[in-house]
């Protein structure tokens, strides 16, 4: 059996299941290149700051179902970098949503670190443009007057599915299972506001509201009495129905359409908004979740697995639990792999 350590590995997406993926191939010896075309990693772990407020307009907080997850969500605990918000929202039910000490942000930077001390490069603004099949390896081309190619043992891919299959598309690699193109991904258009700090609004006691069945807005939250602003600052995530209807109309168009009802939703009047801001997210999470916790999408000549929210179930946790599954397999089949 041939020894692991010492494989390369490229990872695309520096989100929260690629970050996980490459602390553990790094942890095993592997060499772990992570390239993200943001300029920071995260994903949907994200935390915008407006003026001197702090709004996390992406994941809002996460639950823990699963032991595994639980083992690194207390040493998450343990190092500072998350704690428990509240037990609910609109009531109370004793189980615990967790928060970010300073914004999801602050976990994605957290887990990049990890990535890093375990010895994995992670290459933000570095737009991964295709996977190309190699006799014995593959290739991950880059906006060339940024990165020149890299040749790695196996690749991860942890982008939505849709960015996922041009990038194999873009190299001539057809994806094992033509049933992969059929993942579609529910939007979201996040509003997010400033408040007068005179303004008096109305929320549960946690400062959040989650009704999913309400056909304006899915989730209000108020990042100050969520612990990671200083100053009253509101994210409102609007419906998927809704979010698709307004898609694509002009930022100024969809925040005129709701700013209103955002305001009337909390006591508040137009006018009571300081700053507002639209962030839309196209991919906000699986209609359907795809069965397994990966895919294969090419087997040879080593493998390129697909993994992110996506898979086995989404949200959070889904995103975790992908990323560590996907790590395993990829190890599973290198130890396998010839030289």
């Amino acid at each position: 059996m041939t020894s692991v350590t010492g494989f390369s590995i490229g990872i695309v997406g520096a989100g929260l299941s690629g970050l996980v993926a490459a602390e553990q191939l790094a942890s095993s010896g592997h060499r772990v290149l992570v390239t993200e075309r943001g300029s920071s990693p995260g994903g949907r772990l994200a935390t915008r700051r407006i003026g001197a407020a702090f709004v996390d307009h992406g994941a809002q907080f996460f639950t823990v179902r699963s032991d595994r997850f639980r083992t690194d969500v207390d040493a998450w605990i343990e190092a500072g970098v998350v704690d428990e918000w509240c037990q609910g929202f609109d009531k109370v039910d004793g189980f615990p949503r967790y928060r970010a000490d300073g914004g999801m942000s602050a976990l994605a930077r957290h887990l990049a670190e990890r990535a890093v001390r375990a010895g994995a490069t992670v290459a933000t603004k570095v737009r991964t443009t295709a996977v190309i099949r190699g006799a014995v390896d593959w290739t991950l081309t880059h906006d060339h007057w940024v990165r020149e190619p890299d040749e790695v043992d196996a690749v991860l891919l942890t982008a939505p599915m849709p960015e996922s299959l041009a990038l194999l598309a873009a190299g001539g690699v057809k994806p094992a299972d033509p049933a992969l193109a059929d993942i579609t991904y529910h939007r979201c258009l996040a509003l997010l506001a400033t408040v007068d700090p005179a303004a008096t609004f109305t929320l549960p006691e946690a400062g959040a509201t989650q009704q999913p069945a309400d056909p304006a807005f899915s989730f209000i939250a108020d990042n100050h009495r969520k612990g990671i602003s200083p100053v009253p600052a509101l994210t409102f995530h609007t419906a998927h129905a809704l979010s698709a209807e307004l898609w694509d109309a002009s930022d100024k168009d969809v925040t005129a359409r709701l700013v209103p009802s955002a305001a009337a939703a909390v006591g508040l009047e137009p006018s009571d908004f300081v700053d507002v801001q639209l962030k839309k997210w196209r991919f906000t999470g699986p209609v359907i979740p795809w069965p397994d916790r990966y895919a294969v999408a090419a087997g040879q000549p080593r493998p390129v697995l697909l993994a992110g929210d996506a898979f086995g179930g989404p949200k959070v946790e889904g995103a975790f639990l992908s990323g560590v599954a996907a790590a395993t397999a990829i190890t599973e089949f290198l130890t396998e792999s010839p030289r």
